[in-house]
């Protein structure tokens, strides 16, 4: 039988990524967790489950172990509310 669980109230850090502002990704993500792939035209960031491509408007969400992943903007909109 299943359960409901909640998630913890967990402050993170994240940047909305934009191409026309990637100077605020690369500043955020280390050098090692993102890269551009030149054949593609586009940024990947590499998380504990393999390389995701950077879409225009995702939110890199650095979690709370310091791994860093991309998200949806209408899932971060949905887990996530700015912290006082």
């Amino acid at each position: 039988m299943s359960q409901k669980y909640r998630k913890l109230p967990v402050e993170i850090e994240a940047v909305k990524y934009c191409k026309d502002k990637i100077a605020d990704t690369l500043d955020f993500v280390p050098a090692d967790k993102i890269y551009y792939d030149s054949d593609v035209n586009d940024y990947f960031i590499r998380t504990l489950e393999g390389d995701h491509k950077c879409t225009e408007g995702d939110y890199i969400i650095k979690g709370v172990a310091g791994e860093f992943y991309p998200c949806k903007p209408d899932i971060f909109k949905a887990t996530y509310e700015p912290a006082e």
